[in-house]
């Protein structure tokens, strides 16, 4: 006979709530409708082309983009030159390519085509173009609702992805350690608050940036979400993933009870490392590595990256917090080698996949300078060096066999190594949201020659630049100013100096004509090439002005 094998109290409702919790996620991938993948959209060509006079007006506007996107309601306009809107009907879109009617009647004059449209990875891509009819005049403003991003919205969406991965880590590294490391004796309490703690931001996390997403691409406020806004997110591939990444925290919630009670069975530790493999996978599937040029690499590289960080970053938190003050040496001498062998490989891990993640996502070693992605890329390489620095010291001392004996200056390596990589993650959240430097270099590139545009911050404002055609000679200089929250800035004075130190040319004052509050146009002759110091003073009150500058490359 054999004998009868006893449970641990829970297990059946554990294996209960995995099931449940897998039913979840099964629904939530039946009821979202697949959507292709493709990369970060780019501006290709318009027809008429931006800047362009042509002789009749055109039924249509087509303009095109590099690859797929999708419609953002409301967001896709045409403005005629007396100010009002000259599109009709709803835009039509057919992969990267956008269709807008035109009203033919609407004049002779310049037109301002102005759009926001949501790329494959999930990212708004927003713009805006003129052309004439006849013959240039005016500019018309646009009174609709602004296309650009809401700041507020961008900072809150940064701060949410930094929420989800600090849940991230301290979710998986204390339910590893937990599950192979932790001393019987020691009590699961401390620790087990940690895991609930991590479980929790994770989810909420997880719903702020479903809630978010909605005013991130209309690009409103943190509370203009409406419903069909969110039916529109939840149904697309970012709605999916986030969706499928709560149904398999449901699932492997069921299971961490049991795990943070006492030790638990092969099983189910084995069916938990494959919820939280898959969990891993939700955030590249979600972001740029799903529409990289190589998305099946991209992917797999980034969820190894992921979970490299959250096994070694909860790792240390659990040796901070729980370990090293509470073993004793005798623990501590049977723990810390295994730990600084599943650091090892979790920081090999981490260099192998950023690398090829990286190799990917740059493209070119000219994209990693020009780039914010680039530099800030960078910027985390920098700082990952140093914590590698901090982390080697920290195995000297567990190889030396000296760590169990002074914990103390081990504690104070890995509080360090921790420090860091709390920076490093905020890098890791920005990057999430910036235009990958591929992309980003093949925008500069493909940007029609003769033409600059740049916007510009201050305390006080942001100013818009435009220089056409960024040649020597005669070039036509227009300035739009803004307020902080991306509403049109009346200004009362302003001045615009252009000098080229290199050849020894002097600041050169830029006559300016007001054509409306925020809106100044002028026409600077620049004799010879190379990079032109702009200079630009706005005054908005009485008391109130400031100075930004812009370097032009003139050809």
């Amino acid at each position: 006979m054999t004998a009868a094998v006893r449970r641990p109290p829970g297990a059946l409702a554990a294996r209960s709530g995995t099931v449940a919790g897998l039913l979840l996620l099964l629904v939530s991938l039946l009821l979202a409708p697949a959507t292709p993948a493709s990369a970060h959209a780019v501006l290709v060509s318009s027809s008429p082309a931006a800047s362009a006079v042509v002789p009749e007006a055109p039924a249509q506007v087509v303009i095109t983009f590099s690859e797929s996107v999708r419609k953002v309601p409301g967001k896709v306009r045409v403005i005629a030159p007396d100010g009002s809107r000259a599109d009709r009907g709803e835009p039509t879109f057919r992969g990267g390519e956008v269709t807008i009617g035109v009203d033919p009647s609407a004049g002779r004059g310049t037109y301002l085509v102005s759009y926001r449209v949501i790329s494959a990875d999930s990212h708004p891509v927003s713009g805006t173009f003129t052309y004439s009819v006849g013959a240039p005049s005016e500019p018309p403003s646009d009174s609709g609702s602004d296309n650009r991003a809401n700041p507020v919205t961008e900072n809150a969406v940064k701060v949410t992805k930094y929420a989800g991965y600090v849940g991230l880590l301290l979710l998986v590294g204390p339910a590893l350690v937990l599950a192979a490391l932790w001393p019987r004796r020691l009590s699961r309490r401390g620790p087990g608050r940690l895991v609930w703690a991590g479980l929790g931001v994770l989810v909420v996390a997880t719903l702020a940036e479903l809630w978010l997403q909605v005013p991130y691409t209309n690009g409103g406020g943190l509370f203009d979400v409406t419903g069909s806004g969110l039916g529109d997110v939840l149904g697309s591939a970012y709605g999916t993933t986030h969706l499928v990444r709560l149904g398999l925290i449901a699932a492997a919630a069921f299971l961490l009870r049991p795990l943070l009670a006492g030790p638990i069975g092969r099983t189910d530790g084995i069916i938990l490392a494959v919820l939280g493999g898959a969990t891993l996978f939700t955030w590249p599937l979600a972001g740029h590595p799903a529409a990289s040029p190589a998305p099946a690499v991209s992917v797999v590289v980034d969820a190894v990256h992921l979970g490299g960080m959250a096994v070694w970053l909860g790792g240390l938190v659990m040796l901070a917090a729980f370990l090293l003050p509470r073993a004793d040496e005798r623990e501590l001498d049977a723990i810390l080698p295994i730990w600084s062998r599943w650091a090892a490989l979790a920081v090999a891990a981490l260099l192998l996949a950023g690398t090829v993640q990286g190799l990917i996502e740059v493209a070119s070693p000219k994209a990693l300078v020009d780039t914010t992605y680039g530099r800030l890329l960078l910027a985390k390489i920098v700082l990952f060096a140093l914590v590698i620095g901090v982390a080697a010291y920290s195995r000297a001392l567990v190889r030396r066999r000296v760590a169990a004996g002074r914990p103390g200056a081990m504690r104070r390596a890995v509080v360090a190594e921790l420090a860091i990589t709390a920076v490093v993650l905020g890098l890791s959240a920005t990057l999430v949201q910036t235009t990958p430097a591929r992309t980003a270099a093949a925008d500069v590139a493909g940007a029609p020659s003769g033409y600059f545009s740049t916007t510009l911050s201050s305390p006080i404002y942001s100013l818009q630049v435009e220089l056409d055609p960024a040649e020597t000679g005669n070039n036509s200089l227009h300035l739009y100013a803004y307020t902080k929250d991306n509403r049109p800035q009346a200004v009362q004075e302003w001045k615009v100096t252009a000098a080229l130190p290199s050849a020894g040319i002097e600041p050169i004052n830029v006559p300016l004509l007001p054509l409306s509050d925020n809106h100044a146009t002028g026409e600077v002759s620049l004799p010879a090439r190379g990079d032109w110091q702009l200079r630009f003073t706005v005054r908005t009150s009485d008391i109130d002005q400031a100075t930004v500058t812009a370097t032009v490359p003139i050809k």
